[in-house]
């Protein structure tokens, strides 16, 4: 026997007979044949993504995990984990591109269909990385069911709900102001901004009343979007501005007239207490135009550069346009001022582009009917959350295997039977519309009705007590 404990050599080999043996799938039959009637537990891995190594944190995770898994299993119920991986789109887009870069091009230059093909390929070298190191950290998941978010099965089974979340009215497609990275070419979630601050400039910028009897002056730190103003915007409380709400004035360096309105949103301590409104570039202007009904004007494009609606600066890229419009406000009289400013500046923490907000057509979820139910659980001191009925996915829809052009999934072909449904909930308890759940886990309450995931059909019971075949 060696003199030291050496783990390279001893745990892969045990962790490969534990799996070879199938210790690691549920046990649905007693020693002697006959059903296991104990309540199964499931855990679904929260999949980890295919771009990098595992930290710290999805360490941590796993191994709370594996202790409640082996608890329930030492138990005797029937105990499944299912792992998986994420495909991670923006970030896997991010890796490719720089391997594309250090080639001498990019996906423009490919087209979409070799640059999804590269993609894949990627994740066809790396992708076994994570599965790997979490056998490497003895997780006991049932590998035989190892998922990816882009296989045929699960790919179906989005579809299908969000169709349906659709149709309910819980899905809905409406323009807002979004995060925009101009080299990543995507929208960004509030998460994936970055937010720093920077020295910078604020502008203070006079429009002219349109009857020639004074000024208004509005203070900025983002001069060119004054090309997208549709209106200057004071607080109703203001006794500075009272007798100009509802007057004209002239856009500086554009000529086009806008009006001045009244708004709460308005801050009556910063710069001037009077601000731009520029709805298509800001999200606080964009719900100050909708209450006053102006129209948006994109000046910036999603690439970056200024629109033709920009006029004389189209063309430019935003920081260019800001010094030619200083410029020629300057030369005009207009900028009246500038004092040094510490700017909060969102950038991509991809890439660490500035990002640059405007008006898209994007995908939200309607909330309230979702959080009516959680809210109404918490204040009776529930641990469950009771929809009203199932978002299912049935296996004609998904088929049994997840076969693609990029591997296939086994069917799983294990016996199965199904556990006694749970009484209905109490008609006391108000459902407006169906909600996907879950219990906490280790708990073997009834939550509710859940999906039925990439065609693996299961009961619609508690997804605590259910095993996802």
């Amino acid at each position: 026997m060696d003199k030291t404990y050496n783990p390279q050599e001893v745990e892969p080999r045990i962790y490969k007979w534990w799996e070879e043996q199938g210790y690691f799938k549920p046990r649905l039959t007693t020693a002697d044949g006959a059903p296991n009637e104990r309540p199964p537990f499931v855990i679904s891995m929260p999949p980890p993504n295919v771009t990098g190594s595992l930290h710290l944190g999805h360490a941590l995770t796993a191994t709370m995990e594996d202790i409640m898994i082996r608890y329930h299993r030492m138990t005797g119920d029937p105990t499944l984990w299912v792992p998986g991986s994420d495909h991670a789109g923006i970030a896997t887009q991010i890796v490719v591109e720089r391997e594309l870069r250090d080639e001498g091009t990019d996906r423009y230059a490919l087209g979409r269909e070799r640059f999804v093909e590269r993609v894949w390929d990627w994740k066809r070298r790396y992708g076994s990385r994570i599965s790997e190191q979490n056998r490497r950290l003895g997780v006991s998941c049932d590998w035989d069911r190892e998922r990816f978010t882009l296989d045929a099965g699960l790919s179906a089974a989005v579809r299908e709900v969000f169709v349906r979340l659709h149709e309910e009215g819980l899905i809905y497609r409406d323009d807002r102001i979004i995060n925009w990275c101009p080299r990543c070419a995507s929208a960004l979630s509030d998460l994936e901004v970055e937010h720093e601050d920077r020295p910078g400039k604020l502008y203070h910028v006079a429009y002219p009343l349109t009857d020639g009897s004074g000024q208004i002056t509005v203070a900025t730190t983002r001069p060119e979007t004054i090309l997208g103003d549709t209106a200057i915007a004071v607080h109703p409380d203001d006794p500075r501005y009272k007798d100009l709400v509802g007057r004209d004035v002239v856009l500086p360096a554009v000529g086009r007239h806008i009006p001045i309105v009244a708004d709460d949103a308005v801050e009556q301590e910063f710069g001037t207490g009077a601000v731009k409104v520029t709805p298509a570039h800001d999200p606080t202007d964009f719900e100050i135009g909708a209450r006053h009904h102006l129209p948006r004007i994109q000046v910036i494009g999603f690439d970056a550069r200024m629109t033709a609606e920009a006029g004389p600066y189209a063309g430019l890229n935003r920081y260019e346009a800001r010094e030619r419009l200083l410029a020629d406000l300057d030369a005009s009289g207009a900028l009246t001022g500038a004092e040094d400013y510490t700017i909060p500046i969102g950038t991509c923490e991809r890439c660490g582009t500035v990002i640059e907000p405007l008006i898209s057509k994007q995908w939200f979820v309607h909330m309230p009917p979702l959080a009516a139910p959680a809210i109404a659980a918490v204040r009776e001191g529930r641990t469950t959350i009771i929809p009203e009925r199932t978002i299912g996915v049935s296996r004609a829809n998904c088929g049994g295997a997840t076969a693609s052009p990029h591997g296939t999934v086994p069917t799983d072909t294990s016996p199965w039977t199904a556990p006694t449904p749970r009484p209905a909930p109490p008609a006391a308890v108000p459902i407006s519309h169906r909600t996907p759940t879950c219990s906490t886990p280790g708990s073997r309450r009834s939550c509710g009705l859940l999906v039925r995931w990439a065609g693996r059909s299961r009961p619609t019971t508690c997804a605590a007590s259910t095993l996802l075949r």
